[in-house]
């Protein structure tokens, strides 16, 4: 794997990215890491408007847990003090762009990046993401949806570079 990446809670907030995340780290492109407390960050925040998910996210947890080995980034507390940043990565996947200060980011030589600009980095990585993409999209059967539908469904997740991109290739995805 070329490098590790660090899904920050904002972006496993959604089920419909959690689903992209997930299913493109399964093709071993990168290395995809979380820790358990942005395990709880994420999950407090869906609980927060969605109560009646509680089991549902348990059975997500440990099922993102299982699917992505050694996922669980531990022993890191102290290097996130030094650095002052929520949390440590070669990349860092994250809406919240403004918590991750590019001048503290640079010299340790992390980068973060909306998960837009990641998608798009990463669907450069063409053939194996595509599989991925359709591996997923092929999955879904409550509903199904179509590839355009899906793309519809992305797009509502703020992903406009991604979205175009995948649009000129729906046939083979």
């Amino acid at each position: 794997m070329a490098f590790t990446v660090l899904y920050n809670a904002c972006v496993l907030y959604s089920q419909p990215l959690r689903d992209l995340l997930m299913h493109l780290a399964s093709t071993d492109l990168f290395r995809a890491r979380w820790s358990e407390q942005i395990h709880a960050e994420w999950m407090r925040a869906v609980l927060r408007d969605r109560p009646e998910l509680a089991d549902r996210l348990r059975r997500t947890r440990r099922l993102m847990d299982d699917a992505v080995p050694d996922c669980l980034v531990t022993g890191h507390e102290a290097l996130a003090e030094h650095l002052d940043l929520p949390d440590p990565a070669d990349v860092i996947v994250t809406r919240n762009l403004r918590d991750f200060p590019r001048d503290a980011l640079d010299r340790y030589r992390i980068d973060a990046q909306h998960p837009d600009v990641f998608l798009r980095h990463v669907l450069d990585l063409e053939g194996a993401c595509l599989a991925a993409i359709r591996s997923l999209r092929n999955a879904m059967n409550k509903p199904c949806m179509t590839a355009a539908e899906y793309l519809d469904l992305l797009a509502r997740q703020e992903l406009p570079e991604t979205v175009a991109f995948l649009r000129q290739r729906i046939d083979i995805f």
